[in-house]
């Protein structure tokens, strides 16, 4: 089964038309592992463990589109993806009809904690998508700078919400200032094709002012295919009750280890308040 994922960005993206090169090393004191412990030697795959259950598939019409993640919220009803996952890119003021690979996003819903071979396990259920929270700068122009959104999630059947099950624990807060350098953690799901057997890749290193775009923050770990763009960046994480901060999400990059996040900020801010006030009907919310 084919799951495609969308174009990263406008000028740097993540599709399968990019020739990559999986060589690509991990630069010094980056630890790169299979979801799990953090006490791997760096580039060297670790045994898998649920040790990020708020992270998990985006997915599009039931297949793997992207990475999202719970994000800590009075309802607890919040997911973070980027933007180009969740909404097409606009060019010169206009708004685009289609993602970047020129196919419609499809219906959303996230599966926390995905793993396993098609069809995969869904550990915590399947979350319906209610509504979609995203700025006017990525929907009208494609700023890569706005290339992160906020979901609503809808509850379950029995009134529980995406929060309370992964658990409130487990998910990290949003930080709206967070500052160019810092240390993250960062968890994504690349495509089946680098990735059959669905788990999800973790890095943790710096992160540092992107050289092409000083206002976007950049780390270099290896790993990260096609099927990551979205992908929770989480300071200070500090083990069991100490899940850090959400200070971005993965949107841009040129090879599989090289990613970029746009920093969250005031705008961002917004587009969380509104996600989080639970609206799930209308059109999508557009923050400017």
């Amino acid at each position: 089964m084919d799951r495609h994922v969308p174009a990263r960005t406008v000028a740097r993206v993540r599709t399968r038309a990019w020739a990559r090169t999986a060589g690509s090393g991990a630069v010094a004191l980056v630890a790169v592992f299979a979801l799990g412990i953090a006490t791997a030697e760096p580039g060297v795959p670790a045994p898998y463990t649920r040790a990020f259950p708020a992270v998990g598939v985006l997915m599009a019409n039931g297949e793997h589109w992207c990475t999202a993640s719970v994000v800590d919220s009075p309802r607890g009803n919040v997911v973070a993806t980027a933007a180009h996952c969740v909404a097409p890119a606009g060019e010169d003021g206009e708004e685009g009809q289609v993602a970047q690979d020129g196919l419609a996003i499809g219906v959303l819903s996230f599966a926390p904690g995905f793993s396993g071979k098609d069809p995969g396990r869904h550990p915590s259920g399947v979350w319906k998508v209610a509504s979609v929270h995203v700025d006017e700068r990525w929907t009208r122009y494609g700023d890569e700078t706005a290339d992160y959104a906020f979901l609503t999630i809808a509850p379950d059947a029995t009134g529980r919400t995406v929060e309370q099950v992964v658990g409130r624990g487990v998910v990290p807060e949003p930080d709206w200032s967070p500052g160019p350098e810092r240390e993250v953690t960062v968890v994504g799901y690349p495509e089946p094709d680098h990735n059959p057997d669905n788990r999800p890749v973790a890095c943790t290193t710096r992160t540092e002012p992107d050289d092409e775009d000083p206002k976007m923050l950049y780390i270099n770990c290896p790993g990260f295919w096609t099927g990551t763009s979205g992908s929770p960046w989480v300071a200070d994480r500090g083990g069991p009750g100490r899940p850090g901060r959400l200070i971005g999400v993965l949107s841009g990059g040129d090879t599989d280890a090289d990613s970029t996040a746009a920093p969250f900020d005031a705008r961002a801010r917004r587009l969380y308040e509104a996600a989080a006030a639970g609206r799930t009907e209308g059109p999508p919310t557009r923050g400017s």
